[in-house]
């Protein structure tokens, strides 16, 4: 019972976990690096935002 509740676990949390790490790289990049981190930075932190518009629009569906 505990094996399946956590693997139960794992899958809830799994895209949140990606998001955030995501959002951890692109603030970083945009603090420590210059030139291409900013892209990195700007891509990682608008995925974010595009992944909150999808769910909305998914959600009014």
């Amino acid at each position: 019972m505990i094996r399946r509740a956590s693997r139960r676990a794992r899958r809830i949390f799994a895209i949140p976990a990606a998001i955030a790490a995501v959002t951890l790289i692109g603030l970083i990049a945009g603090l420590l690096g210059d030139g291409a981190a900013d892209l990195l930075s700007w891509l990682a932190l608008g995925s974010c935002l595009a992944v909150i518009a999808w769910a909305l629009s998914a959600r009014r569906d």
